[in-house]
């Protein structure tokens, strides 16, 4: 097992992308903090690993509240007595130009897709640089990695958490302490809301996964997961401060 006896913290685990890196996780041995904004699907996920045989735990995490989420990431280390990987996955997907975009929504889009991020990674590296070891993995986005016509807020905070991942990297490779951007293109989740409704429907997001992906296809949560246990496992113990993109070539 790849992540035998470690601590692993997820936010927005309880579906799509997060929920099925913390199943891939705990599948390879790891205890699983499993957090979301509605505690039921937290408590749901972390009750589906448990009764897989795994171990895990589930409550509700509100991001945006700096204070919450560091007393969550650190709890968890003081709970367990150790916290070897965070996936900092919670984000919001705000479409729209400039002229579409109000100050808020980009306020919005910050707070969740950077701001939050930087809050975990800071918790987390309190208790990992001490140690000299850990892995933090941020989900950021194909579209951090390129331009998306209409996304001026996603593709804005997409763009800047992924240099923040690198200098994370940059400043904490010394501590053995590993940083790095998970990068999906496409995947078949609820979070496609903010395309599907700039593409006019799902008929229209169809449409342009098919014709413009060279794939041409969705990725699946299940696929992202992969990668995530390979981001959090010594599979990776030589990468940091890489925008790992899983796209179908989507970005090329």
């Amino acid at each position: 097992m790849e992540l035998k006896d470690r601590v692993a913290f997820v936010t927005a685990g309880g579906s799509g992308i997060g929920r099925a890196g913390a199943l891939a996780m705990a599948r390879e041995g790891a205890l699983v903090v499993v957090t979301d904004l509605l505690a039921e699907r937290a408590r749901a996920v972390a009750a589906e690993i448990r009764a897989a045989g795994g171990r895990a735990e589930g409550f509700g995490l509100d991001v945006a509240d700096d204070a919450a989420l560091e007393d969550a990431i650190l709890g968890a280390d003081r709970r367990h007595g150790r916290l070897d990987v965070v996936h900092s996955h919670a984000g919001v997907q705000v479409p729209g130009r400039l002229d579409q975009v109000s100050a808020d929504q980009m306020d919005l889009s910050w707070r969740l897709n950077v701001r939050a991020h930087f809050i975990a990674a800071r918790a987390a590296m309190s208790v990992m640089a001490p140690r000299r070891a850990g892995s933090i993995i941020v989900t950021s986005s194909n579209s951090g990695v390129q331009y998306d016509r209409g996304m001026i807020a996603y593709c804005t905070t997409k763009h800047a958490v992924i240099a923040m991942v690198r200098q994370i990297a940059a400043d904490y490779a010394r501590d053995n302490v590993r940083c790095n951007a998970l990068c999906p293109g496409f995947v078949d989740t609820i979070f496609n809301a903010g395309f599907e409704e700039q593409m006019g429907g799902r008929a229209g997001l169809e449409k342009y996964v098919s014709d413009t992906i060279p794939m041409g296809r969705f990725g699946s949560a299940a696929e992202m997961a992969e990668a995530v246990v390979y981001l959090a496992s010594d599979r990776s113990s030589f990468m940091t401060g890489h925008a790992l993109v899983i796209d179908g070539a989507e970005s090329l």
